[in-house]
């Protein structure tokens, strides 16, 4: 009884121990994905760094170029201006602001008018002008302010 005792033991002992390194292998692999899962992580992480210094390298080379096409066509106009008439040049020097005055005094006609029919129609002064100056207003007005007044500081100080 003792001789089959210890066969049994003895053959399920071995097949414990041959499957021993089969076990170690599988929780070896299991770590092993673990691990290859979170490099993959980190190289994805890397990939969209990268990629957004590429679009902000980019952006930065848009906006050199800009300011490089804008400080050509300057000093094209300003050599123009030396050739030209002083009443030529004076002229060409106001093509700029006239037109801004002249879009943007028509703006403003417009939303007087607006705000005009609508108050004559009987709604609240202040509702008509809550509901008259939108987001897109303050963007007409930021864009003509930040022309006139940034864009100039920013070609001052390129000089």
């Amino acid at each position: 009884m003792f001789e089959i005792a210890s066969g049994l033991l003895g053959s399920l002992f071995g097949g414990l121990f041959r499957l021993a390194p089969e076990v170690l292998k599988l929780l070896d692999r299991k770590d092993e994905r673990k691990h290859e899962l979170a490099m993959f992580t980190l190289q994805t992480d890397l990939e969209k760094v990268r990629g957004t210094f590429r679009m902000e390298e980019k952006y930065v080379e848009h906006s050199t170029a800009q300011l490089e096409a804008i400080q050509q066509a300057f000093k094209q106009q300003g050599e123009a201006d030396k050739r030209a008439w002083k009443w030529v040049a004076s002229l060409s020097a106001l093509v700029r602001p006239g037109i801004t005055y002249v879009v943007f005094g028509l703006y403003c006609a417009f939303k007087i008018t607006m705000i005009t029919y609508a108050i004559q129609s009987g709604a609240p002064w202040y509702e008509v002008i809550r509901e008259n100056w939108t987001g897109d207003d303050f963007a007409m007005l930021n864009m003509i302010l930040t022309f006139w007044f940034i864009g100039r500081a920013v070609e001052r100080y390129g000089k």
